[in-house]
Protein backbone atom coordinates (compact mmCIF):
# COMPACT_ATOMS: atom_id res chain seq x y z
CA UNK A 1 0.00 0.00 0.00
CA UNK A 2 1.22 3.49 -0.85
CA UNK A 3 2.36 5.51 2.14
CA UNK A 4 0.55 8.83 2.56
CA UNK A 5 2.33 11.67 4.33
CA UNK A 6 0.64 14.89 5.40
CA UNK A 7 3.02 17.83 5.20
CA UNK A 8 1.30 19.77 7.96
CA UNK A 9 0.99 19.95 11.72
CA UNK A 10 -2.26 21.93 11.46
CA UNK A 11 -4.81 20.43 13.84
CA UNK A 12 -7.57 21.28 11.37
CA UNK A 13 -5.94 19.44 8.47
CA UNK A 14 -4.97 16.47 10.61
CA UNK A 15 -8.52 16.24 11.94
CA UNK A 16 -10.09 16.42 8.47
CA UNK A 17 -7.81 13.74 7.06
CA UNK A 18 -8.25 11.58 10.16
CA UNK A 19 -12.04 11.82 9.76
CA UNK A 20 -11.70 9.65 6.65
CA UNK A 21 -10.19 6.88 8.73
CA UNK A 22 -7.20 6.35 6.45
CA UNK A 23 -3.63 5.77 7.61
CA UNK A 24 -1.12 8.59 7.18
CA UNK A 25 2.00 10.04 8.72
CA UNK A 26 2.54 13.66 9.73
CA UNK A 27 5.77 15.47 8.90
CA UNK A 28 6.21 19.17 9.52
CA UNK A 29 7.29 21.16 6.44
CA UNK A 30 10.10 23.67 6.80
CA UNK A 31 9.32 26.52 4.42
CA UNK A 32 8.84 30.26 4.51
CA UNK A 33 5.29 30.89 3.36
CA UNK A 34 4.68 33.53 0.73
CA UNK A 35 2.03 36.08 1.76
CA UNK A 36 2.21 38.72 -0.98
CA UNK A 37 0.94 38.49 -4.54
CA UNK A 38 -1.96 37.04 -6.48
CA UNK A 39 -3.99 34.93 -4.00
CA UNK A 40 -4.16 31.89 -6.30
CA UNK A 41 -0.44 31.95 -7.04
CA UNK A 42 0.37 32.43 -3.36
CA UNK A 43 -1.73 29.42 -2.30
CA UNK A 44 -0.42 27.14 -5.04
CA UNK A 45 3.21 28.05 -4.48
CA UNK A 46 2.96 27.59 -0.72
CA UNK A 47 1.23 24.21 -1.03
CA UNK A 48 3.80 22.93 -3.51
CA UNK A 49 6.74 24.20 -1.47
CA UNK A 50 5.41 22.49 1.66
CA UNK A 51 4.98 19.19 -0.15
CA UNK A 52 8.39 19.45 -1.80
CA UNK A 53 10.17 20.16 1.46
CA UNK A 54 8.77 17.02 3.09
CA UNK A 55 9.24 14.89 -0.04
CA UNK A 56 12.98 15.64 0.10
CA UNK A 57 13.08 14.26 3.66
CA UNK A 58 11.02 11.10 3.34
CA UNK A 59 12.23 9.82 -0.05
CA UNK A 60 9.22 7.48 -0.46
CA UNK A 61 5.45 7.97 -0.41
CA UNK A 62 2.85 10.46 -1.59
CA UNK A 63 3.24 13.77 0.22
CA UNK A 64 0.15 15.96 0.45
CA UNK A 65 0.06 19.59 1.50
CA UNK A 66 -2.41 22.43 1.48
CA UNK A 67 -2.39 26.18 1.81
CA UNK A 68 -5.29 28.55 2.42
CA UNK A 69 -5.26 32.23 1.51
CA UNK A 70 -7.89 34.76 2.55
CA UNK A 71 -8.15 37.80 0.31
CA UNK A 72 -10.38 40.86 0.30
CA UNK A 73 -10.36 43.20 -2.69
CA UNK A 74 -7.27 41.36 -3.96
CA UNK A 75 -5.32 41.89 -0.74
CA UNK A 76 -4.00 38.76 0.96
CA UNK A 77 -4.71 38.65 4.70
CA UNK A 78 -2.17 36.24 6.24
CA UNK A 79 -1.98 35.06 9.84
CA UNK A 80 -2.00 38.22 11.95
CA UNK A 81 1.30 39.16 13.56
CA UNK A 82 -0.33 41.06 16.40
CA UNK A 83 -3.64 41.66 18.15
CA UNK A 84 -3.96 45.00 16.40
CA UNK A 85 -3.40 43.44 12.99
CA UNK A 86 -6.04 40.80 13.77
CA UNK A 87 -8.50 43.59 14.54
CA UNK A 88 -7.55 45.38 11.33
CA UNK A 89 -8.18 42.23 9.28
CA UNK A 90 -11.57 41.65 10.89
CA UNK A 91 -12.59 45.25 10.21
CA UNK A 92 -11.63 44.72 6.57
CA UNK A 93 -13.82 41.58 6.39
CA UNK A 94 -16.84 42.97 8.28
CA UNK A 95 -19.94 43.41 6.15
CA UNK A 96 -18.15 42.26 2.99
CA UNK A 97 -17.63 39.25 0.79
CA UNK A 98 -14.12 37.88 0.53
CA UNK A 99 -12.38 35.05 -1.29
CA UNK A 100 -10.78 32.00 0.27
CA UNK A 101 -8.33 30.18 -1.99
CA UNK A 102 -7.20 26.73 -0.94
CA UNK A 103 -4.59 24.82 -2.91
CA UNK A 104 -3.80 21.15 -2.45
CA UNK A 105 -0.55 19.65 -3.74
CA UNK A 106 0.64 16.07 -4.00
CA UNK A 107 4.27 15.12 -4.61
CA UNK A 108 5.52 11.59 -5.21
CA UNK A 109 8.67 11.56 -3.09
CA UNK A 110 10.24 8.75 -5.13
CA UNK A 111 9.77 10.23 -8.60
CA UNK A 112 9.29 13.94 -7.96
CA UNK A 113 6.03 13.97 -9.89
CA UNK A 114 3.82 16.86 -8.79
CA UNK A 115 0.12 17.63 -9.04
CA UNK A 116 -1.60 20.75 -7.71
CA UNK A 117 -5.15 22.12 -7.87
CA UNK A 118 -6.96 24.94 -6.16
CA UNK A 119 -10.51 25.96 -5.34
CA UNK A 120 -11.89 29.45 -4.77
CA UNK A 121 -14.73 29.91 -2.30
CA UNK A 122 -16.58 33.01 -1.19
CA UNK A 123 -17.49 33.98 2.37
CA UNK A 124 -19.71 36.89 3.40
CA UNK A 125 -19.42 38.30 6.90
CA UNK A 126 -22.15 40.20 8.68
CA UNK A 127 -21.40 43.65 10.01
CA UNK A 128 -19.15 43.47 13.08
CA UNK A 129 -19.25 45.94 15.93
CA UNK A 130 -16.11 47.03 17.75
CA UNK A 131 -17.32 44.90 20.65
CA UNK A 132 -17.69 41.85 18.39
CA UNK A 133 -14.13 42.27 17.20
CA UNK A 134 -12.74 42.89 20.68
CA UNK A 135 -14.49 39.83 22.10
CA UNK A 136 -13.44 37.57 19.24
CA UNK A 137 -9.82 38.64 19.33
CA UNK A 138 -9.74 38.21 23.12
CA UNK A 139 -10.57 34.51 22.57
CA UNK A 140 -7.18 34.03 20.92
CA UNK A 141 -8.74 32.10 18.04
CA UNK A 142 -7.75 34.52 15.26
CA UNK A 143 -4.03 34.64 16.03
CA UNK A 144 -2.85 31.60 14.06
CA UNK A 145 -5.45 31.68 11.29
CA UNK A 146 -5.21 33.10 7.79
CA UNK A 147 -7.47 36.16 7.64
CA UNK A 148 -7.69 36.18 11.45
CA UNK A 149 -10.67 33.84 11.71
CA UNK A 150 -11.67 30.18 11.88
CA UNK A 151 -14.94 29.42 10.12
CA UNK A 152 -15.31 26.18 12.10
CA UNK A 153 -14.81 28.06 15.37
CA UNK A 154 -16.37 31.12 16.97
CA UNK A 155 -16.23 33.02 13.68
CA UNK A 156 -19.10 30.82 12.49
CA UNK A 157 -21.25 33.35 14.37
CA UNK A 158 -20.24 36.04 11.85
CA UNK A 159 -20.74 34.08 8.62
CA UNK A 160 -23.78 35.26 6.71
CA UNK A 161 -23.25 33.18 3.58
CA UNK A 162 -20.72 30.89 1.92
CA UNK A 163 -20.33 29.78 -1.67
CA UNK A 164 -18.05 26.89 -2.50
CA UNK A 165 -16.18 24.14 -0.68
CA UNK A 166 -16.71 24.42 3.10
CA UNK A 167 -13.83 22.09 3.91
CA UNK A 168 -11.53 24.16 1.71
CA UNK A 169 -12.51 27.22 3.74
CA UNK A 170 -11.61 25.29 6.89
CA UNK A 171 -8.24 24.65 5.26
CA UNK A 172 -8.22 21.36 3.37
CA UNK A 173 -10.35 20.44 0.35
CA UNK A 174 -11.13 16.72 0.66
CA UNK A 175 -12.67 16.84 -2.81
CA UNK A 176 -9.41 18.06 -4.32
CA UNK A 177 -7.45 15.53 -2.28
CA UNK A 178 -9.35 12.63 -3.81
CA UNK A 179 -9.16 14.14 -7.28
CA UNK A 180 -5.37 14.51 -7.09
CA UNK A 181 -4.63 11.14 -5.49
CA UNK A 182 -6.67 9.40 -8.21
CA UNK A 183 -4.07 10.68 -10.66
CA UNK A 184 -1.52 8.62 -8.74
CA UNK A 185 -3.76 5.55 -8.78
CA UNK A 186 -4.91 5.94 -5.17
CA UNK A 187 -8.62 6.20 -4.34
CA UNK A 188 -9.18 7.79 -0.93
CA UNK A 189 -12.78 6.53 -0.92
CA UNK A 190 -11.61 2.93 -1.33
CA UNK A 191 -9.01 3.35 1.41
CA UNK A 192 -11.60 4.88 3.74
CA UNK A 193 -14.17 2.13 3.11
CA UNK A 194 -11.54 -0.59 3.67
CA UNK A 195 -10.43 1.09 6.89
CA UNK A 196 -14.00 1.34 8.22
CA UNK A 197 -14.65 -2.31 7.32
CA UNK A 198 -11.52 -3.43 9.19
CA UNK A 199 -12.50 -1.36 12.23
CA UNK A 200 -16.02 -2.82 12.32
CA UNK A 201 -14.63 -6.36 11.93
CA UNK A 202 -12.22 -5.81 14.82
CA UNK A 203 -15.02 -4.42 16.99
CA UNK A 204 -17.22 -7.45 16.29
CA UNK A 205 -14.39 -9.75 17.32
CA UNK A 206 -13.93 -7.76 20.52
Amino acid sequence: MVKIILASTSSRRISLLRSLGIEFEVVEPRVEEKTVGDPVEVARRNALNKARSVARKVKQGLVIAADTVVAVNGRVLPKPRSVEEAKEFLRALAGRKHKVVTAVAVVDAATGREECEHVVSCVEFDELSDRDIELYVSSGEPMDKAGAYAIQGLAALFVKRIEGDFFAIVGFSLYLLRKLLLRFGVDVLELAVDSHAKTEKAQRRG
